[in-house]
């Protein structure tokens, strides 16, 4: 399903999506928080020292302005009746000396002292460690009233401030911290599930997390336990089936070896049919091992080419090699150097006596392919090729038991790698595979 564009931008895992609901409720509750103590703590508080300043105000023209008794400027005659000590009067040339133009214009402490005042007010502030409240009067618009507010500046506004983001703060933590902690038991879930997927089974998951997580991973560890049980049954049937097969095959090889002379040809065709159905049982061992050593250590894949190149000289053919500069990568020795034997060996026998091996490096992954010169194998039948019991058409023939390349699969998967089988433009098959270096 194709998904829209802002979904496309929506997170996808669990934990990123628990982490932006919490965010985003703490962000909405945070804004109705502050909206909230705005409009019914500070919106009054700043109405009250409107008020306060629009009486003081008034009381300076009460009574009117005596300006004509020795020659006092208006702005003098409002000084002289001035009663607060931090109150003065500037003109216009006064107020611009002493910082109007730097102070901030406030429409709503403008509006309210407007109606106040019964007029076209204005206020502005200045900001410092003193806030300075600059009013123009309606009842004289040439002077500016500076009224400091003792006591209140804009650290006062810091609490409040420092409060919300405080909380944000931890709130968000929080949420992160409880989004991790439910998200941790599916990540582990996730790694067990892939190492099963990969035929290895983990100790059983602790179980932790909320009543749902602990019931899901409680019936993974169940149902991980069984499949391993199943798949050591598995293992030790087909082993007793194979040992118990090999015991008369011996007996027959033994009685074949007692036939007369005259009987060689049927001696022979005997001789040939043991040895097909004992690689066969081979095969069904290999395929049932886990192919599983201590741990990957550290290793060249050219070493391996070489030796496997070296091992299979004395055929009939040739085997040609194309080596890149590749370093080294951890692996699991004996299983890669089954893969390539496994490969040269279909190569060898589905082709017409050529072999190229080849190693690459892209940066990131180190490869090697093994290609032949047979006739290929039809497009349509390439991806069955890999399951268990699977051969190829009969233009490559129809020997042994059709396990080797399902051998081949387990063991590259286990590796976290990837294996492809294309045809040739020059006619043959392919078999790319790539492993990572970590």
């Amino acid at each position: 399903m194709k998904l829209k564009w802002w979904q496309r931008l929506l997170p996808r895992s669990a934990f990123s999506q628990t982490v932006l609901l919490i965010g985003c409720l703490l962000l909405i509750n945070q804004l109705v928080s502050y909206v909230t103590v705005a409009v019914y703590v500070l919106k009054p508080s700043y109405q009250q020292i409107n008020q306060l300043i629009a009486r003081q105000i008034n009381l300076l023209f009460v009574d009117g302005i005596d300006i004509g008794r020795e020659h006092l400027t208006i702005v003098d005659a409002l000084n002289a009746k001035v009663r607060d000590d931090g109150m003065k009067v500037y003109n216009q040339q006064q107020a611009r000396e002493a910082g109007i133009e730097q102070a901030t214009y406030y429409g709503f402490w403008s509006s309210q002292m407007t109606e106040y005042l019964g007029g076209d007010a204005e206020v502005r502030v200045t900001h410092g460690r003193v806030l300075q409240v600059w009013i123009r009067p309606p009842q004289a618009p040439s002077v500016w009233i500076k009224v400091p507010l003792i006591g209140q500046n804009v650290s006062d506004l810091s609490p409040l401030t420092l409060y919300l983001m405080v909380i944000g703060a931890l709130s968000v933590a929080g949420g992160w911290w409880f989004a991790r902690q439910q998200n941790r038991p599916l990540r582990r879930l996730q790694k067990a599930a892939i190492s099963v997927s990969r035929g290895e089974f983990p100790d059983p998951l602790p179980l932790k997390g909320s009543s749902e997580l602990v019931e899901v991973t409680n019936a993974f560890n169940q149902m991980a336990h069984s499949m391993k049980q199943l798949e050591q049954d598995r293992a030790l049937l087909m082993a007793g089936i194979s040992h118990d097969l090999r015991t008369p095959l011996t007996r027959i090889r033994l009685a074949s070896e007692m036939m007369v002379e005259d009987d060689q040809y049927l001696k022979d065709g005997i001789v040939n049919d043991i040895e097909d159905m004992d690689a066969i049982i081979s095969q069904f061992i290999a395929y049932i091992r886990q192919d599983q050593e201590a741990s990957r250590e550290p290793g060249q894949i050219n070493k391996l080419i070489q030796d496997i190149a070296q091992a299979e000289a004395n055929r009939d053919g040739e085997i040609e090699l194309a080596l890149a500069d590749c370093p080294e990568a951890l692996f699991q020795g004996l299983a890669i150097k089954r893969v390539l034997s496994n490969l040269v060996e279909n190569a060898f026998r589905y082709g017409s006596g050529w072999v190229r091996i080849s190693s690459q490096f892209d940066g990131k992954r180190i490869g090697f392919s093994v290609e032949d010169n047979g006739p290929g194998i039809d497009e349509s039948q390439i991806p069955t090729l890999f399951q268990p019991f699977t051969q190829g058409d009969i233009a490559r023939g129809s020997v042994g038991s059709g396990l080797g390349l399902a051998i081949i699969k387990r063991i590259i998967d286990r590796h976290q790698g990837q294996i492809t089988l294309s045809n040739r433009a020059a006619g043959g098959l392919k078999a790319q595979v790539w492993l990572p270096r970590e």
